[in-house]
């Protein structure tokens, strides 16, 4: 990451020659997202009872849910103590906005239906992460109604199929450090350091937000629920959050995420292999902390003053719409829409230049959240790892007085 920034700004132009390396490294890891997270989640599901299914799922969707609210809540409290949007003349015109025009989310039912594939080869074809999982998690489920022969054949089908997988995620992950040389002196040359003075009090609450929930709520939870030193999480899970903060997306760092938590955390595949790659889609604490406070900071500026009730429609949907944002770079920016949509702002006249203005300066902060995104993702696997009775955590990581 240092050379590559080094790079950057040293060669200037001659930075494009570099390119091709993070490009490359980032097909790689595209490359092994859909087989792993298939062979991964249908292995790890095929090896519970429908008992433990059940309440490994509990378990999993109950910590998503608590730490995506509580990072919804940092962001609504945040915005309104700082109210970064105030003051602000980013628009040429205000104008009045009718608050009887709010109204409450509808993308439920949208995102439930979306997650039941009609064809799951297409839905693999074409990246729908949330959709593969489904189909994943209900092969898995109809393998542990099998009996005999068929069943250890589909047992044994799975788990070879993702031994193999991780052998080749192994294999693209060594290039790691070539991958992200190219991918930093990508970013730095094409944005510059200048556009980050713009909207400074905005990035201020963000970065804030997000850091009191990487650094105070997340390792808090992490400590109630395990008695562990959270430091010793910190360690294990320091590449893969390197790998989250260059490459600004939680699926390409889903294979470096799931080998940190197997062979330094300690934690089994069974659980590793459901927790992660559905956190991976659903679990976006920093992209949801984001979207509230984002909705909010447009509507500071705009001139709405939002009601408590109001804000709430703005907490379920940012909710929402961070379960169906895709584990890609900026994917929360445009994600947000669909927020603002929801209290009646998304065909508000100036909002467009608004949100353009906050792309100028997304890329730090969507490097960031995708960091917190990860570690949240990690945690819930240590969490849940400890609870199912799990022994030996960090044991190669904890150092022996």
């Amino acid at each position: 990451m240092a050379v590559g920034i080094l790079f950057a700004l040293l060669f200037k132009e001659q930075t494009a020659y570099v390119y091709p390396l993070g490009d490359i490294f980032m097909r790689l890891l595209k490359m092994v997202i859909i087989p792993l997270v298939f062979t991964s989640i249908t292995f790890g599901v095929a090896g519970l009872d429908t008992k433990s299914l059940g309440r490994l799922g509990a378990k999993t969707f109950g910590y998503y849910a608590l730490t995506s609210f509580i990072a919804i809540l940092i962001g609504l409290s945040l915005t309104n103590l700082i109210k970064p949007g105030e003051g602000v003349e980013l628009i040429s015109s205000q104008q009045a906005f009718d608050v009887s025009q709010l109204k409450t989310p509808d993308s439920l039912g949208d995102i439930v239906i979306r997650m039941i594939p009609t064809n799951p080869v297409a839905a693999a074809a074409n990246g729908e992460i949330l959709a593969l999982i489904f189909f994943s998690i209900a092969l898995g489920f109809a393998i542990t109604l099998l009996t005999g022969k068929p069943k250890i054949f589909m047992q044994n089908l799975f788990e070879y199929g993702f031994a193999t997988m991780m052998k080749l995620t192994q294999a693209v992950i060594k290039l790691a450090p070539i991958g992200v040389f190219g991918l930093i002196a990508k970013a730095v040359s094409t944005t510059g350091f200048e556009l980050f003075k713009a909207v400074g009090w905005y990035m201020v609450t963000i970065a804030t937000g997000l850091t009191l929930h990487l650094f105070i709520v997340l390792p808090l939870l992490f400590y109630i629920f395990t008695r562990i030193n959270p430091i010793h999480h910190f360690r294990a899970m320091i590449s893969a959050m390197a790998m989250a903060f260059s490459t600004s997306s939680s699926g390409a760092t889903l294979p470096v995420t799931m080998d940190c938590v197997e062979n330094k955390v300690g934690a089994s595949n069974k659980v590793t292999s459901f927790v992660l790659p559905l956190g991976a889609t659903i679990n976006m604490d920093g992209t949801a902390l984001y979207e509230c406070a984002g909705a909010l900071f447009i509507s500071q500026i705009i001139g709405l003053d939002l009601s408590l009730t109001m804000q709430f429609t703005i907490v379920l949907t940012a909710f929402l719409a961070s379960v169906g944002a895709a584990a890609i770079p900026s994917a929360g920016l445009v994600m947000i829409f669909i927020v603002l949509n929801a209290i009646g702002l998304g065909d508000h006249p100036e909002v467009a230049l608004i949100v353009g203005t906050m792309l100028s300066v997304d890329r730090p902060l969507d490097m960031y959240r995708t960091v917190v995104n990860v570690f949240s993702d990690s945690i819930g696997a240590a969490i849940i790892a400890k609870s199912e009775g799990e022994k030996d955590l960090y044991k190669d990581v904890i150092i022996e007085k």
